[in-house]
């Protein structure tokens, strides 16, 4: 029997930490690459929503050393970046401890991350890694899982998750519409772009993991 962990990492030299405060409407996440050889120190990312000052944010980030753009279609790009010798990542912290990073998603402070760990005690070894380097960590949610499967639940991050019922409460989803990008935006205290960019991605992880099969 293994635990399922949601837990939400924040600090100034988590990778991607500047350009995720910069780029706050962008969206990005880890793209899992478990064949590629470890020792090259290279990521890729799956970044959503990016606009022209994405870049220059990478330029700026100090847990950055080299970038790459490898794809980009519509709004969709994948970046290959390698990473400073002073950028903290949770990905090998996890990995001593016996676990996988399932799912990474940046949020507006951090990350997002999805863990598979064999027990309690490795989720509480991670915390007490992450507290020695003062590293913010909240955990959201926990729960056993029975089995290894790579089925997932709908996993939404707290700010899709608010907007998506802020909608729902004031007729954003009704035929004609009751409320608007704008108004919504005024109730959550961030720009229409924002708003709009969290019921979409949302509304598209719902889709992913609930109708379409594989």
């Amino acid at each position: 029997m293994s635990l399922i962990a949601i837990l939400d990492v924040a600090h100034p030299d988590l990778a991607l930490t500047p350009t995720i405060r910069a780029c706050p409407e962008t969206s990005i996440e880890v793209v899992p690459h478990s064949t590629t050889d470890p020792d090259t120190g290279l990521f890729f990312y799956l970044v959503e929503g990016a606009d022209d000052t994405f870049e220059d944010a990478l330029e700026r980030d100090h847990t950055v050393s080299d970038w790459m753009l490898v794809d980009d279609r519509d709004s969709t790009c994948i970046y290959r970046l390698q990473h400073t010798e002073e950028t903290a990542l949770i990905s090998p912290l996890t990995t001593e401890l016996g676990g996988l990073l399932l799912k990474a998603q940046s949020n507006d402070r951090g990350w997002t991350n999805r863990l598979h760990l064999p027990d309690r005690e490795a989720l509480a070894e991670l915390w007490e890694c992450c507290e020695d380097h003062d590293i913010s960590f909240e955990l959201h949610r926990m729960f056993r899982q029975d089995e290894w499967t790579t089925e997932t639940v709908p996993e939404l991050t707290d700010e899709q998750r608010i907007a998506l019922i802020r909608a729902h409460e004031h007729g954003y989803f009704e035929e004609p519409r009751e409320t608007s990008l704008e108004e919504l935006a005024d109730h959550l205290g961030i720009s229409p772009t924002a708003v709009g960019g969290r019921i979409r991605r949302g509304t598209g992880q719902l889709v992913e993991t609930t109708l379409i099969d594989e």
